[in-house]
């Protein structure tokens, strides 16, 4: 077991620092300082608690070690007691520890763009995003979450070809960031007039949400379009140049709104979509800078990879990254996805451990 006594004294002596500084009216007039120096604090706080425990062990445990060294038999048979409760103690609080001093992703504590877009399986592939959607939208109401649906590009039976949203909560991106990828469904379509099972899939991103002042947006690499919104089918819902078509022209990245009827609101929110979109391209390319096996242990984010299947027949959800199967499909499409999300989690963690022990 490592010896957690210096990292912990660094952690406390940051703790005072930052508790002095969110009192520094530089910092308070700071918004965005203040929300990033708050994060680190909030987290530093839940380390504090049991690294304090810890040290306070270790201290006992050495003193009852020196004790039984004494001649003193009543300081002896207390320190046989003190040096068997610390022992008892601390591989679990150790364990406690190592999974809090893991390095922290300093995005976990913002909130959420959600992507999700239809892919191989037509009509059914967009009844599968509408269904995606709802799952989340179900599983934020039980986290007391807030979702804006900013985008939607609707099917043809009452499905999404994509949609957009917002989610909105304490810790979100850090709890759904590993649902970025290629979500499967198998099941019989209520088309399928011979009750075969059909394969269909939509991919999921979802990214940092972030403010456009952190990420440079300039007005001369942006190409506005205006235009008049539409319905399904080319039907007008507009008779005004609400639309707004925004490109970033050094990536090529574009962001389309039609949902509302004011332009302004329209262009607002396809700024804040490609501003996440803009911040989690950066993010890639900080995180491709890291050690392979670093990638490798907190997962890609390749919107590419098959990451789950929802096969109805069987009422199954399998996590292939994972290895998690469960039969109780209906629950978690009702957004009962906390074991899921903590699995995942854990997963990640258990595998940083081991390659930092290696």
């Amino acid at each position: 077991m490592r010896d957690l006594r210096p990292r912990i004294r660094e952690i406390l002596v940051r703790l005072a620092e930052l508790e002095r500084r969110m009192v520094d009216p530089a910092v308070l007039g700071d918004r965005h300082r203040a929300k990033e120096l708050g994060g680190e604090l909030k987290h530093l706080q839940a380390i504090a608690r049991p690294g304090r425990r810890y040290l306070a062990l270790q201290e006992a445990l050495a003193e009852a070690r020196e004790l039984l060294h004494g001649g003193d038999p009543e300081l002896k048979e207390l320190a046989a007691a003190e040096k068997s409760t610390a022992e008892a103690e601390l591989p679990g609080l150790a364990v406690e520890l190592e999974r809090l001093l893991i390095p922290r992703d300093p995005d976990d504590d913002r909130n959420l763009i959600l992507e999700i877009r239809a892919g191989t399986g037509g009509e059914e592939a967009g009844l599968f995003a509408a269904d995606l959607l709802r799952m989340y939208e179900r599983y934020a109401e039980r986290q007391n979450w807030r979702m804006e649906v900013l985008g939607v590009s609707e099917g043809a039976a009452g499905g999404y070809k994509e949609v957009t949203a917002a989610v909105r909560g304490e810790g979100a991106y850090g709890r759904l960031k590993y649902e970025s990828g290629v979500h499967r469904v198998q099941r019989v379509p209520a088309t399928e007039s011979q009750g075969r099972i059909h394969t269909s899939a939509a991919s999921v991103a979802v990214l940092p949400e972030v403010d456009e002042v952190e990420v440079e947006l300039d007005p001369n690499e942006l190409r506005i379009d205006v235009f008049r919104s539409s319905g399904p089918g080319g039907q007008s819902v507009n008779t005004t140049d609400s639309a707004v078509r925004i490109t970033h022209l050094p990536t090529g990245l574009v962001v389309s709104c039609q949902d509302e009827k004011s332009q302004h609101k329209n262009k607002a929110k396809a700024l804040k979509i490609l501003a996440a979109r803009l911040y989690d391209l950066k993010k890639s390319e900080r995180d491709a800078a890291i050690s392979a096996q670093r990638r490798d242990m907190v997962g890609s984010g390749d919107r590419s990879a098959k990451i789950r299947t929802y096969n109805y027949p069987q009422s199954r959800i399998t996590d292939h990254r994972i290895g998690f199967t469960t039969h109780n499909l209906p629950a978690m499409l009702d957004g009962d996805l906390d074991e899921l999300m903590d699995a995942l989690k854990l997963d990640v963690q258990e595998r940083l451990l081991a390659a930092e022990d290696a």
